[in-house]
C-alpha cells in the first residue's frame, strides 16, 4: 500500500486516499543511525514528473516515456534486493492521488512483481510544500541515496541537503548551472564521504562506449558537432521551468559535452566557449517567455600532446517538428587520424502499426515493452545508469572501495567540473551578446578542471 509520510511532513495535513485506504506508516527513524552495511539502501526519488513517473499535465507523458523511467527503474531495484525502501517526494501534494493511479495503471496492471503501492511520498495529499525534500531527506538514513530529477535551478539546494545528511547522490544532468556551485557540491561530498554523480546514461549506451574507446586512438582532436532536439509539443511539459530556470542548451547540450569532455578526459581541455541563438518559436508556445529556440555553443579545445587547437559545437532545440523519433541525437567525430559518425536515435529499427505512428525504436536505452509480463529493460543504458550508482553506493557502504575510486568510473562531480562550466560560460557568452569566455585552470596538469571564467575580446 502507499504510504504518505505526513506525520514527519512539517507543515502536516491530512492524507487524501488515492488508491485504496491509508497504507500503514513506518516506525520513526532515529536520525542518528547509520545504514548498515549488511543491508541495501533506502532510496528516495526526488521529483514527480515524465522521467520518474511518466506523469505530465494531468496524464500520461506524450512521449516514449510515458511510465517514467526512474520510478520503474527503482521498483525493479526494490525487487531485486539492490535497494530496500523507496519513497518519493515532490513539491504539490495534491498531484499524488493522481500520480498514484497513473503508475499503478502503466506499472502495476503491466509488469508481474511491480508493485508502485510500496512507494513512501512526501509531501501530505493536501499541501503544496516546496520544502518537502528536507522532511523526507530526514526521514532517510546516512547512507541511503537520493535520485534528484527536478528543475535546473533546484538541484543545488535539494543536492546539498540530501549530502549533509549523509545520502549518496545522483543529480540529472546538468547537475547545476553554475561551477560556483558544482565545487562547492564537490568540496561537501567529499567533506561527508559521500558520492555524488550525474545521470549522464549515454556513457552506457554500448556505440557511445566503443566510439569513445576508438576516439582515444586517433590522435589529437580536431572536430566535433553534435545535435540534439525535443519536439515542439515538448514546450508544454517543460512549460512551468522552460526559459525561466533553465534553457534548451542546459538541458539537452549538456549530454553531448559531458561525453564529448568524457572523451578527451587526460587528452585536450576546453579553453574558450562562445554561444549563439536562434528564437521566435519557443516565445510564442510559452506565452511570451523569453526564450531561446535553439542554442549552439562552440568552443576551442587544446591539445596536450602538441598544443594544437580542436573545436566543438554543440547545438540543441526544443522546436523540431513531430518525427519518427522522439529526439533526434547524432554526431561526428574528426581526429587528426580518423572520425566517427553516429545518429543515437536511428538504430536500424523501425515499427509501422495501424493507428501509431511510425516510428524508430531504440530498446538499447529503454525498453518499457514487456516480455510476457515482465519488465526486461535490465540490459538497456538508461536502466544500467542508476545500477552503476547503486553498485558503487553498496560498495562505498560496505567498505570494499571509497568514493575516490569511482572517479573516471561513473561521472562523479568531481570529474565533470568542465562540462558546468562550458555550460555556464555559453549562458554567459549569450546573456553577453556573444561576448566568448576564457576557461581559468590553476595549473598546466592534464587533468587540471576550470576554478573561473572570464570575457575576453572579439
Amino acid at each position: 500500500m502507499w504510504a504518505s509520510q505526513l506525520s514527519r511532513v512539517a507543515v502536516g495535513g491530512a492524507c487524501g486516499a488515492a488508491a485504496g485506504a491509508l497504507a500503514r506508516r513506518r516506525d520513526p527513524i532515529n536520525a542518528d543511525d547509520k545504514r548498515s552495511i549488511t543491508k541495501a539502501p533506502g532510496c528516495l526519488m526526488v521529483g514527480t514528473g515524465e522521467y520518474v513517473t511518466g506523469f505530465v499535465g494531468g496524464k500520461g507523458a506524450d512521449s516514449d516515456k510515458g511510465c517514467g523511467v526512474l520510478g520503474l527503474c527503482c521498483l525493479d531495484f526494490r525487487q531485486r534486493g539492490k535497494i530496500s525502501r523507496l519513497g518519493m517526494v515532490g513539491v504539490n501534494g495534491k498531484k499524488l492521488p493522481a500520480i498514484r493511479a497513473h503508475m499503478q495503471r502503466a506499472l502495476g496492471d503491466v509488469y508481474d512483481g511491480i508493485d508502485p503501492s510500496v512507494i513512501e511520498t512526501w509531501p501530505a495529499d493536501t499541501v503544496v510544500a516546496p520544502a518537502a525534500y528536507k522532511d523526507a531527506a530526514a526521514a532517510f538514513l546516512p547512507g541511503d541515496l537520493a535520485i534528484i530529477f527536478t528543475p535546473d535551478d533546484t538541484h543545488y539546494d535539494i543536492a546539498m541537503a540530501c549530502i549533509e545528511r549523509g545520502m549518496h547522490v545522483m543529480i540529472t544532468k546538468p547537475p547545476v548551472k553554475t561551477l560556483a556551485e558544482h565545487r562547492k557540491l564537490v568540496e561537501a561530498a567529499e567533506r561527508k564521504g559521500v558520492l555524488c554523480v550525474a545521470e549522464l546514461h549515454k556513457r552506457f549506451d554500448p556505440i557511445y562506449v566503443d566510439a569513445r574507446d576508438r576516439i582515444r586512438t586517433l590522435g589529437p582532436f580536431s572536430y566535433y558537432w553534435a545535435y540534439m532536439s525535443q519536439p515542439k509539443h515538448q514546450l508544454e511539459t517543460f512549460k512551468a521551468w522552460a526559459g525561466k530556470s533553465s534553457d534548451i542548451s542546459y538541458y539537452l547540450n549538456s549530454h553531448h559535452i559531458d561525453y564529448h569532455e568524457w572523451c578527451l578526459h587526460g587528452k585536450a581541455r576546453p579553453v574558450r566557449v562562445s554561444a549563439h541563438a536562434s528564437t521566435g518559436v519557443a516565445k510564442q508556445k510559452l506565452d511570451g517567455v523569453e526564450t531561446e529556440d535553439t542554442i549552439t555553443i562552440v568552443v576551442d579545445w587544446k591539445n596536450f600532446e602538441d598544443d594544437s587547437i580542436g573545436h566543438g559545437v554543440y547545438t540543441s532545440s526544443w522546436v523540431a517538428p513531430k518525427s519518427d523519433v522522439h529526439s533526434q541525437q547524432r554526431w561526428f567525430y574528426m581526429g587528426q587520424q580518423g572520425e566517427i559518425t553516429t545518429d543515437q536515435a536511428h538504430r536500424g529499427y523501425t515499427v509501422a502499426q495501424d493507428g501509431v505512428p511510425f516510428a524508430s525504436h531504440n530498446p538499447l536505452f529503454w525498453k518499457p515493452t514487456p516480455s510476457d509480463g515482465k519488465f526486461v529493460g535490465q540490459k538497456t543504458y538508461g536502466y544500467i545508469s542508476f545500477e552503476a550508482f547503486i553498485d558503487a553506493v553498496a560498495e562505498v557502504n560496505a567498505g570494499r572501495k571509497t568514493v575516490a575510486d569511482f572517479n573516471g568510473v561513473i561521472p562523479t562531480l568531481s570529474t565533470i567540473v568542465g562540462t558546468t562550466a562550458i555550460l555556464e560560460a555559453g549562458r554567459r557568452s549569450l546573456d553577453s551578446g556573444g561576448v566568448p569566455f576564457e576557461l581559468v585552470y590553476e595549473g598546466s596538469g592534464i587533468y587540471e578542471v576550470p576554478i573561473d571564467m572570464k570575457p575576453c575580446s572579439l
